[in-house]
This record gives structure tokens, sequence and C-alpha cells, in this order.
């Protein structure tokens, strides 16, 4: 984090500091254990998830980063500020859930693979289609799950990779996805093509190589795949999705610091939207295209 001396997260870092140093000089003469810790352990973990009131990067406000462009159906007009679009409206509602009104919402730029890369973060939480992993879990913590999500394959309609009815049907085609996804992991480790997979740096690239004939199809998640041939490349189909490996879901997660202190906060903010039906009437609203497609085996 990038907190200044006077700021709420740097006094917190001083008083954890002192605090530390007290209590080696007194480990000699510790006290008992009070019978009541436990409840004193509960009572400050519900301080430190005060609505309102997080150790944020700015006081008062919560820091929220995604990738620019932000694409549909994810963020409406790439406008994430505007409360439209599936992670937008996601990430009003875990703020609401911590306790900030949308005039507490700072929006910040962040490209999509420093948002989990190593390194302190400038944001509160990152909302970007970030896939949880356990790699990635090494640099970066994440809350749990905001959304349960699939692989897709899109392709010209008159291409070849447009008859593929199966993973096998894609080996001699060119492929291509946005680098560092799973969506790129998908075409190396699920089809395993004859030749490379085209990496690009963003969607918007890998969705013109398509266009020009460079790649015979992309992979994406199905909610963008549905955007793509309904909105952007209106001659393109959606060939099929990749089933989940392993039987646990791909989820999308939301990015925080490595050990940040908000992460029990915000990983119960979600949970707490998910169980009172918030997180399923979003997703109605903005991915109601995204309904079944052919799985390819």
């Amino acid at each position: 984090m990038h907190a200044v001396p006077g700021t709420p997260r740097a006094l917190r870092r001083a008083a954890y500091a002192a605090t530390v140093a007290l209590l080696a000089a007194a480990v000699g003469c510790a006290p008992q254990p009070d019978d009541n810790a436990s409840d004193k352990a509960s009572g400050s973990a519900q301080e430190a998830c005060a609505k309102g009131e997080l150790n944020t990067e700015t006081s008062g406000k919560l820091t929220i980063a995604t990738d620019k462009p932000a694409y549909e159906p994810w963020f409406k007009d790439d406008d994430p500020a505007s409360g439209e679009g599936f992670e937008s409206a996601v990430a009003y509602a875990v703020a609401k859930q911590l306790g900030y009104d949308k005039a507490d919402v700072v929006w910040q730029t962040v490209p999509f693979n420093k948002a989990f890369a190593p390194g302190e973060k400038t944001f509160d939480f990152d909302i970007n289609q970030v896939s949880i992993s356990e790699e990635r879990k090494n640099a970066v913590d994440f809350s749990s799950g905001y959304y349960d999500v699939r692989q897709a394959v899109v392709a010209l309609k008159d291409s070849k990779a447009a008859k593929a009815t199966s993973i096998a049907g894609l080996k001699d085609v060119k492929l291509g996805a946005q680098v560092g996804t799973t969506s790129l992991a998908s075409i190396n480790d699920v089809v395993r093509p004859r030749q490379d997979a085209a990496a690009f740096a963003k969607n918007d690239q890998a969705k013109a190589a398509l266009k020009n004939g460079q790649v015979d199809a992309v992979v994406v998640d199905l909610p963008t795949a549905f955007y793509i041939t309904a909105a952007e490349v209106t001659d393109a189909r959606i060939v099929g999705q990749f089933e989940n490996r392993g039987g646990t879901p791909e989820q999308f997660g939301l990015v925080l610091d490595k050990g940040s202190a908000l992460t029990s906060c915000v990983t119960d903010a979600v949970d707490a939207l998910r169980e009172d039906g918030t997180l399923a009437r979003i997703e109605k609203q903005w991915l109601s295209d995204a309904v079944d497609a052919p799985v390819l085996k």
C-alpha cells in the first residue's frame, strides 16, 4: 500500500509496531489467558469491518480498480462509475455492503496483468474478470468468488473452426486469446493445438485478429463471447464452451493486496451478497444472454 504519514493506515501500522515491541518486552510476565479472549477477538473482527470505517487507501473512500477499456457486458460504455454492467453493479453492491455510498467510491485504472502481479497495490480491491488460482494467490489475496465462469470459443461463421463440435476439432486451427488469462491457459491446457496460440495484450486486439483472419478463433469467457457475437463481430458465432475441470468451477474474485487487512471484510461482503440473492439478481440483469452453449468435449 502507499499510505503517507498521518493517514489512518499509517497510524495503524505505527500502533501495530509499538504494540509488538511492548508485547516482546512483557513476554516473560504475561498474564494468564483471559476467559473472554474469544469474545474480544470477535469484537476486534467486527471493529475491523466497521461499516464505512475500513482502513482504506484514502480515509472515508473505497478505491476500486479495473482495466481500460472496460468491456461490456462487465461495464457499460467504458464507464466503471456508471453502476451499469455486471462488474460495475457488483462493485457498488460490495461497496454498499461495506458501508460506502456511491459517492465514496473512487475508480482507478490498472492494467489486467498488473492487478495480480507481485507488489504493493494502490487500490483497495480490483474487479476485472480475474480468475482465482493458486498461482495468483502467491502474489495477491482474493475475495470469495462473485461469478462462476466458463471459457468459450468464438469463430467466424464461415471458418473451419466454426465447424468444430469437439476439442479435437480445434487442434488444427489457429487460436488466440488475451495474454495472462485463463482463456489462453484453456487453449494450451485443454485444446493443446498443434500450432502455438496467438497471445494478445488486449481483447480488442484478439477481436481484430479474428476479423482480419489472423486467427481462426478466439477464446474468451462465455458472457464476453455472447457480447462479441451479438454486438461486435456479428458474422461470428459461439462454437462452444469448455466444461469445468476437476469439479471446481472457475470463479472470478476481487483482487486485494497480499495480506490485506480488508480481505476478510470484502469476502464477508461478497458472501452476504450471494446469500441474500443480490449477485444472482445482478447476473440475471446484465448477463442474461449468457445461456447454455454447446459443451466441447
